[in-house]
């Protein structure tokens, strides 16, 4: 039988993030490489089985959910990765089964360097079943986003087994040693539900508010008003509501979003992009002004208004119950929530996910979340926090204190069929009525609902409810500015794409407004970030930011330049990296290297010239040696990959052409920089 992972509670996790406050811990996210293996993919025994929390029940017996090395020897190992980085000062293994075989632990940094913190040199059988084995040390001077684990199987007779492998920043115990089922315990919130008001609020039915991650606009659906499109016959139009006093936390009067969003049949706007400027819609629009329930629309907001609905093309689309039907979209732009029914339902409405296709265009088919979400009843109004973990959704299947709850539960995983037991919100929100469609805004501050308690004129009302920190999603950056033609200045519409420097994994996309440029991005901590805009006819200069250590909610401005594609222009590569004062670049440099290697093979005919730059610390003589040495370091690694030396050349400028003051090293860093010139096109 296959156990499907479960979530522990906080006895088990002594604060590892999302549960408590104190500890940051974090389990391995992707299998970098292992010696040998039982089984592959998601098979049972397969190396992913390491990925995540530790969830191998029973303890001490073999488990479907635990990696099985295929052979017997000294040399067996598996590398695995984690999605974030931290100073570690602890690094657990569980070993499911038949402990006693890892000979050693090394910890992997930034720099693909290795540093063992852990030996055995006399690996052998234990007197326990099951071993959780904590290994705790001083906090080095790196970064450390992976663990290889050593093992001698042979020493160990028998089947060996490895659950999980995390490390932490500080040297508390990860895990106990005994596993423990969560209970749904409720969620404490720092005030009572505070109605929204008449400014937002009418004595008609207003419901499923979606609030823009910048928490600047607030979209709802108002029901059988006369202001409907369709007068007081519409079932439902789209309606919206402005910030007007972040300190009161107060909205404007509500307005009907006009057409062709609104039309005389029902209409709901189910999510919106890190922007709030694309908007997903329930239903699809026909040229001759119907809808057909069957499906969802993408609109976008344009100079003269909402964009016509477009058909959202998604693969084996279908819903058995096309009246009943909720879209979330993620804030990262590729990941597409949906409660729908479906044959591979539990039973009624269940949590799905889809995901972007390569295109940008499509989706691909529904994935059922799996029966840790889902039960035999319904299950709707999904919402997937800024930080792409942290799932609140609406159900009748989980129990509660009345027809409907709202429950939130982490996802463990990428597969997005693993996450945590549901917890209910508890009292404060939930009551024996109707409540659902939760909503949350990047910062995490104050959080939306639908209730039918003390609503105007007994009708159902939109609410506010701030959440204690301890509950909050985990934190992010939300990153706004525009997107600039570098020559003129003038907005570009353009795509916004922003990746995991240290691994290179696209994490999101979005679009800028193509009258003004504007755009916003919603980046969760943890990572180190590249980012840039893509337009046609145009080369892009990357940005980048650190946000691996950041605590709390920010916001940060930035412009973003594209480059027009022409002989003579020049262009910064902001997210070439090299360790201090050498040329030796670093392992964060490689995806702007690499995007640069795709646009000089698929125009075989540019040539370009490399240039390098310092700021005026240090001997003149020496930083145009460095800044020379830099750029023949990229040059040799470009023709590594297949670009022929003779399309490029060579300049260092050391500190004699700097763009910034340097004074300051704010401005100072500015300086130090390579960039390349169009030469021949």
């Amino acid at each position: 039988m296959i156990i499907r992972k479960l979530a522990l509670s906080l006895a088990l996790f002594a604060g590892t993030t999302g549960w408590a406050s104190a500890q940051k811990a974090i389990w391995a996210a992707k299998v970098v490489e292992v010696s040998s293996q039982k089984a592959e993919g998601k098979e049972p025994f397969s190396p992913d089985k390491v990925l995540g929390e530790p969830n191998a029940l029973p303890l001490g017996q073999i488990s479907n959910d635990a990696w099985i090395p295929k052979k017997e020897g000294s040399k067996e190992f598996i590398e695995v990765k984690f999605g974030k980085s931290l100073v570690a000062r602890q690094v657990t293994v569980v070993e499911n089964f038949n402990p006693g075989s890892i000979t050693k632990i090394e910890l992997v940094d930034t720099r693909n360097t290795r540093h063992q913190v852990y030996e055995n040199k006399a690996p052998g059988p234990i007197p326990e079943t099951f071993r959780t084995l904590s290994v705790s040390f001083a906090p080095g001077k790196f970064r450390t986003v992976g663990v290889v684990v050593t093992m001698n199987t042979a020493k160990v007779e028998g089947v060996n087994q490895i659950d999980a492998i995390g490390i932490a920043d500080v040297a508390e115990t990860m895990v106990k040693k005994e596993f423990v089922a969560a209970k749904p315990e409720g969620v404490a919130f720092d005030s009572a539900m505070v109605n929204l008001g008449p400014a937002v609020n009418s004595k008609y039915v207003d419901t499923h508010p979606v609030i823009a991650p910048d928490g600047r606009t607030l979209f709802f659906a108002r029901q059988s008003t006369p202001q409907n499109v369709g007068g007081a016959k519409d079932a439902q139009d789209v309606w919206f509501s402005t910030l007007t006093s972040a300190e009161k936390k107060t909205f404007s009067a509500a307005k009907n979003i006009g057409g062709p969003i609104n039309t005389p049949g029902p209409n709901g706007l189910a999510s919106v992009s890190s922007d709030g400027k694309t908007a997903i819609l329930i239903n699809v629009y026909k040229p001759d002004g119907s809808i057909d329930p069957k499906g969802a629309s993408i609109s976008r907001r344009t100079a003269s208004g909402w964009s016509m609905p477009v058909k959202i093309e998604i693969e084996d689309f279908y819903n058995n119950d096309p009246e009943n039907v909720d879209y979330a979209l993620s804030t990262s732009g590729k990941v597409l929530l949906m409660a729908v029914d479906r044959n591979d339902s539990k039973g009624e409405q269940d949590l799905y996910v889809s995901f972007r296709n390569a295109d940008g265009k499509t989706w691909g088919r529904p994935r059922n979340l799996g029966g840790t979400v889902n039960t035999k009843k319904a299950e709707f109004a999904p919402f997937l926090a800024a930080d792409g973990k942290t799932l609140y959704f609406a159900t009748e299947g989980h129990g509660g204190y009345g027809k409907s709850d709202i429950f939130y539960s982490k996802r463990l995983d990428d597969t997005w069929t693993n996450w945590t037991k549901p917890r209910n919100l508890g009292a404060s929100i939930n009551s024996t009525d109707f409540d659902g469609y939760f909503t949350l805004s990047a910062s995490g501050e104050d959080a939306y609902l639908v209730s039918a308690r003390n609503g105007i004129e007994g009708s159902r009302d939109i609410f506010r409810i701030a959440l204690t920190p301890q509950f909050k999603p985990e934190i992010v950056t939300l990153v706004r500015g525009r997107v600039l033609d570098a020559a003129t200045k003038k907005p570009v519409a353009a795509t916004i794409r922003y990746e995991n420097l240290l691994t290179g994994e696209e994490l999101g996309v979005a679009e800028s407004n193509p009258t003004d440029g504007s755009y916003t991005i919603v980046l969760p901590t943890g990572v180190h970030y590249g980012y840039r805009a893509e337009a046609k006819d145009y080369l892009a200069e990357s940005d980048n930011l650190d946000v691996t250590d950041r605590t709390k909610y920010s916001e940060v401005e930035q412009d973003l330049y594209l480059v027009p594609f022409a002989v003579g222009q020049t262009i910064k590569l902001n997210n070439i990296f090299f360790t201090q004062s050498k040329y030796n670049l670093r392992e964060n440099s490689y995806p702007e290297l690499q995007r640069l290697i795709r646009t000089l093979k698929e125009y075989p005919a540019v040539e370009i010239k490399l240039e390098g730059h310092t700021d005026n610390q240090g001997d003149p003589s020496l930083n145009l040696k460095l800044s020379l040495d830099r750029v023949n370091e990229v040059k040799r690694y470009l023709v590594q990959k297949g670009i022929a030396s003779n399309r490029i050349t060579t300049e260092g400028f050391g500190d004699t052409k700097p763009i910034a003051s340097n004074e300051q090293e704010e401005t100072r860093k500015l300086n130090r920089r390579v960039e390349f010139r169009i030469t021949k096109k």
